[in-house]
């Protein structure tokens, strides 16, 4: 094995903001939890980012400095260095890129177009890649080890701009309106994986999609916690890999259940044991069986002692909040007004409607409005998310 496929992680990182998301101080939770998703997403090319990064990216969480004076201080730090290592170049490609991504995922916007998509890798490798936001010109082939040195089937560079145009503007035309979560999680999966194996750009691809996954899943109102993504970074690739790799000769076929484990995990809080080895093309007996940790007859590797782990994950579909509860049935498969909504509910007072449904519906990721950019518009109405479709589904059916 040419390295620990399962400590891939910068032993530096992640955890030093640990403590500022068990805290949940408003601003510093949300900043850490970025700046632990950003920088976890350097394993999957190998990448570390410096001590000197994780200092600087307190100071930030602390509010202590700007994100551009982040930028700054990285530039400086490596320019006036007195000695220079041998893997500085890598580490100053991880600090500049980790700090993009954290002002990335910062905005929580998304522009969901071919365009966009090709911005975001802009974005988030300006200042490091001259080739940032240009297509490659060329085709390619990777050695994976999870394929024995075998490469997924990338596609061919004259085809890259027409294959994002479809694959977004067929996700966007999607409708997940009477579907089930498990299938919710499969297409979502799947939309996913057929974006990655595009690979667009000569360099950065996984780091890319992560990030637009992300940017999309909380779109879709999904309240997405990022740790899966900074922990289990290289799992998700070499989930990729695996849901694009088929080889007759070989007698393998293309394996997506690898990807949508991940997913679940992210999406219905289940527990499967995202481990590299589970991803081998041929794995030993010994990782044969990937476990799902929740499920006491699950077998596998290196079981869960915890006694908290052979309980139902919580669905996260699903909210006790029967105001949202309510607010969800009346809402429906419709777009409707404040007064719409008030009129069916024979609610009188606006403020407490909001107050006590629609805000909690919204911070909930239940509902969306239709022009979230301008929460006053004079034409402004509210539709259910994929997750309140979801919720919406279970009630009907219920």
């Amino acid at each position: 094995m040419e390295r620990d496929i399962d400590k891939s992680l910068p032993k530096q990182g992640y955890l030093d903001f640990d403590e500022y998301i068990r805290q949940g101080e408003p601003g510093k939770k949300e900043k850490a939890e970025n700046w632990q998703t950003a920088i976890g997403l350097q394993a999957v090319d190998g990448l570390q980012v410096s001590d000197y990064l994780i200092q600087t990216a307190r100071r930030h969480i602390e509010g202590e400095i700007t994100s551009a004076e982040v930028r700054q201080l990285i530039k400086e730090y490596y320019s006036v260095k007195a000695e220079r290592e041998p893997d500085d170049e890598e580490r100053q490609e991880a600090d500049d890129v980790s700090n993009n991504i954290q002002e990335i995922l910062a905005a929580n916007t998304i522009d969901f177009t071919c365009r966009g998509y090709i911005s975001l890798h802009r974005n988030i490798f300006h200042g490091v890649f001259k080739h940032a936001g240009k297509l490659r010109t060329y085709d390619i082939t990777k050695k994976e080890w999870v394929l024995e040195g075998d490469t997924v089937n990338y596609l061919n560079w004259e085809d890259l701009r027409r294959a994002l145009d479809y694959d977004i503007e067929q996700e966007r035309q999607f409708s997940y309106k009477g579907i089930s979560q498990d299938e919710i999680v499969t297409h979502i999966a799947h939309f996913v994986s057929g974006l990655w194996q595009i690979h667009p750009f000569g360099e950065g691809n996984t780091r890319t999609t992560a990030v637009f996954t992300i940017q999309y899943l909380r779109f879709l109102g999904f309240k997405v916690e990022n740790d899966l993504f900074a922990k289990h970074s290289w799992y998700f690739r070499n989930a990729l890999v695996r849901a694009n790799y088929k080889s007759a000769v070989k007698g393998i076929d293309y394996s997506p259940v690898y990807l949508e484990r991940f997913f679940r995990n992210l999406l219905l809080g289940e527990k499967w044991d995202l481990r590299n080895r589970y991803l081998h093309i041929h794995p030993t007996t010994e990782w044969s069986v990937q476990p799902n940790m929740a499920d006491p007859t699950s077998t596998g590797q290196a079981p869960d002692k915890h006694p908290t782990s052979t309980r139902q994950a919580p669905d996260k579909f699903h909210t006790e909040n029967l105001n949202i509860i309510k607010l969800v049935q009346v809402i429906g498969e419709q777009q409707v007004s404040v007064k719409e909504m008030m009129s069916i509910m024979g609610l009188k007072d606006r403020e407490n409607f909001l107050n006590l449904y629609l805000t909690p519906a919204i911070s909930a990721g239940f509902v969306r409005l239709l022009y979230p950019e301008s929460p006053r518009h004079p034409r402004q109405k509210y539709f259910l998310t994929v997750k309140g479709l979801a919720l919406y589904n279970q009630i009907c059916k219920g």
